[in-house]
């Protein structure tokens, strides 16, 4: 695991201090239960070069290679789910490209075990696509996407939702965090509007959160998980 801090200049200017394995183990096994759901979903607002995210996915694939390591297939289509369940928004871009490699790396080892000689060349572009919607430049506190040398931009931050909703098939839907952080299901009612003026009626429940987001700004056809990257 990468040292706490890279340079003197970068923890100056921007704070950084990376996460050091113990705490990220300590922190992590408080919600055990959750890091051995495939599909639960994780989201680090300052994501670093990804010290946090490596360990949750981690420990789902693990998960993916208990249950299903005897059928490559099986084993990409829940892969698939564990690597679209991963989530970061980081300031600085050379750690958003650092975290995506390191999270890939770590799929690609453990899937070319379970494929051996036959890996599917689809299943590499599609992780690699995932990661690159998922793992996002941008500002956690300003809600706002980053150019690449960390400026805030007017764009908003925008995720990808990745659902199984038939067979292999794939439901895309985007979000704006901003308008996703609005939802709560610890208020009483749903509000008529949220706090950007957005209508009760654009709201919906999320079944796994039990929290109101937003609906989506856009879906998409679904599609193979081997495909994702080909649907516009």
């Amino acid at each position: 695991m990468a040292g706490q801090v890279k340079s003197r200049k970068r923890v100056q200017e921007h704070g950084e201090v990376f996460t050091n394995e113990r705490e990220v183990n300590a922190m992590l096994d408080m919600v055990k239960q959750e890091t051995e759901r495939i599909d639960s979903r994780f989201l680090e607002p300052a994501c670093g070069d990804g010290n946090f995210l490596v360990e949750v996915l981690r420990r789902k694939l693990d998960v993916v290679d208990k249950r299903y390591r005897k059928s490559q297939h099986e084993w990409e289509k829940y892969a698939f789910v564990a690597i679209g369940s991963i989530y970061g928004v980081e300031l600085l871009h050379d750690n958003v490209e650092a975290c995506r490699s390191r999270l890939y790396d770590m799929v690609e080892e453990r899937y070319r075990r379970v494929a051996e000689e036959s890996p599917n060349p689809a299943f590499f572009g599609a992780a690699r696509f995932v990661l690159g919607r998922n793992i996002l430049d941008g500002n956690a506190l300003s809600l706002k996407a980053v150019d690449e040398y960390g400026n805030d931009t007017d764009e908003p931050i925008i995720f990808s939702e990745w659902s199984i909703v038939m067979g292999d098939k794939v439901k895309r839907r985007d979000f704006r965090l901003d308008e996703m952080l609005e939802g709560s299901a610890d208020e009483p009612q749903i509000p008529l509007f949220g706090s950007n003026g957005t209508p009760a009626s654009e709201w919906e429940l999320d079944q796994e959160t039990g929290s109101l987001i937003p609906k989506p700004i856009r879906e998409y056809t679904p599609t193979s998980f081997y495909e994702v990257m080909n649907v516009e």
